[in-house]
């Protein structure tokens, strides 16, 4: 492995608790960056709870009607002054989830752009533990240059988050990608 190389292994290491072991999110919503909060569909469907929170913009990363997404659209908040946007993730090893990095990030830097650098974004996906704390991940790797390792490690000690191996696998491709155009 050559040294922007990073394995899954690693990241799920990364990922454990000090004994070793992966736990479910204590909270139902974490700052893990500053203005950007991770959390889950409890709090994505509680406006009062987002507006207290002073959150300007929402991206669900599980939009959809199945069990395994959050039924939230922009009707949905509308009248709140929050900024919706959708993506239909699904958690699973074999989803590409590596084709909504970009617009993902684009709208997080465009949310905590907003009100003259004042926007609050809150990225959830059912349980605030696989979709959305990848795409706040892939963020920081494309827009505050972090490698993969420090961007989940700036995530993880903020919240207890688990994203699957397909996750995982594309968030290292994406590192590798960035490290070849020396960003």
């Amino acid at each position: 492995m050559s040294g922007y190389e990073v394995s899954v292994q690693q990241l799920n290491d990364l990922c454990a608790n000090s004994e070793g072991c992966y736990q479910m999110p204590t909270h139902d919503v974490d700052e893990v960056f500053p203005r950007i909060y991770v959390g889950n569909a409890s709090v994505a469907m509680n406006k009062m709870r987002l507006k207290k929170l002073g959150i300007t913009h929402v991206l669900n990363a599980a939009e959809g009607k199945s069990l395994m997404h959050v039924d939230t659209n922009a009707e949905f908040y509308a009248g709140t002054g929050i900024t919706y946007h959708g993506m239909p993730a699904s958690d699973t090893d074999h989803f590409n989830l590596s084709i909504y990095f970009e617009e993902g990030s684009d709208f997080i830097e465009k949310a905590l752009a907003h009100n003259d650098g004042k926007g609050k974004v809150y990225v959830h996906c059912r349980e605030g533990y696989s979709r959305s704390p990848t795409l706040v991940i892939a963020y920081l790797m494309l827009s505050c240059g972090m490698d993969v390792r420090t961007a989940l490690a700036t995530v993880r000690q903020k919240r207890e988050i688990g994203p699957n191996d397909g996750f995982l696998r594309q968030l290292c491709h994406l590192n590798e990608t960035l490290a070849a155009k020396g960003k």
